[in-house]
């Protein structure tokens, strides 16, 4: 604990009861851990923070004094448990965490929020732990960073900070996620350590040395919102002038090209022609590939553009199609 004693920490958390997905694993030390948590943040003058995933666990952690309490990511996709916890502190003042929930679902996390809301909890903080995901990553948890950004511009006083440890799932990459999630204005940032990783019971290889902590923590590069320099920001204030007329513009494109799908659904209609026809979107895909790879832009990003294009497509298309037989009929 003395090698935390000076760093910039604000709290410590520590997860005495653990979700684990398989029940032959370590699962947590359980209530005993409350007053190990409290004995070890007494001797560095720092609150705690404990996870609890039941009424049981409120309980336990109101009767021994813990600071706050967080709502892990397995909790929030439950409502029905999320509202059994809010009710559980309803008329305490104590601040909670939420952590978003497992898969990319922004309604979810923004439901847990909501209930301890109603609950009369007014110090919350959400905490972004990264998505679950079937597509290949390097992260244990993807990050989705545009989930909790729109959380933030859905709530703009709610404070946000980022849970690199979990994102990653592996040591080497936390520095580069610190850094991203600090230069996207989150709050602060929730790091797991360990005086000897390599043993840990549990997510041994998110975990780094309280020295590593230091070293992590003294490169972070902290960034302003603004800055009090008259020639940047008339050249920003250029640029984002210059970025509001390509959108514009970008805008009536895209809603020509939707005229022209409205036009060719009508044409696909009336000649009992399929909306969908994979030879046909097989080469618009080739085309924007092609042109992505030319032009140098992320095709990844591309195909994303473009999907999200195509079931717009498909959507009025479909419209089209029913609106000719509600006439048949």
């Amino acid at each position: 604990m003395l090698a935390l004693k000076d760093l910039p920490i604000q709290a410590i958390r520590a997860g005495i009861w653990k979700p684990r997905t398989r029940p032959d694993t370590f699962e947590g030390v359980g209530e005993e851990g409350i007053h190990w948590v409290k004995e070890a943040a007494l001797e560095i003058g720092k609150p705690i923070v404990i996870e609890v995933a039941s009424t049981k666990h409120v309980e336990q952690c109101l009767k021994a004094g813990v600071d706050m309490l967080w709502v892990g990511a397995r909790t929030t996709v439950n409502p029905f448990i999320v509202q059994d916890l809010a009710n559980a502190v309803k008329g305490v003042d104590i601040p909670i965490l939420i952590k978003n929930p497992v898969n990319p679902d922004l309604d979810l996390w923004i439901g847990a929020i909501e209930r301890f809301q109603n609950a009369g909890i007014n110090k919350i903080m959400a905490v972004h732990r990264g998505f679950s995901s079937y597509e290949k990553s390097i992260y244990r948890n993807k990050p989705f960073w545009e989930i909790p950004i729109e959380l933030k511009r859905r709530f703009p006083n709610l404070p946000i900070i980022c849970d690199p440890s979990h994102i990653c799932g592996t040591r080497s990459l936390l520095s580069e996620v610190s850094q991203t999630a600090i230069d996207l204005n989150f709050d602060g940032l929730m790091i797991e350590t360990h005086i000897n990783p390599d043993v840990a019971w549990s997510d041994a290889k998110q975990q780094i040395t309280p020295a590593d902590l230091k070293i992590l923590l003294d490169n972070i590069i902290i960034r302003q919102t603004e800055i009090d320099n008259t020639n940047v920001n008339a050249i920003i204030a250029i640029i984002r002038s210059e970025i509001d007329g390509i959108d514009a513009s970008l805008v009536d494109v895209i809603a020509n090209r939707f005229s022209q799908i409205n036009e060719l659904g009508i044409q696909k209609s009336k000649n009992n022609i399929t909306i969908y026809q994979p030879e046909r979107w097989d080469q618009i895909v080739k085309l924007w590939e092609n042109n992505a790879a030319r032009l140098g832009l992320n095709q990844d990003f591309i195909y994303k553009i473009l999907s999200l294009i195509h079931q717009e497509s498909i959507r009025i298309q479909s419209n089209v199609y029913q609106k000719d037989s509600d006439k048949n009929n």
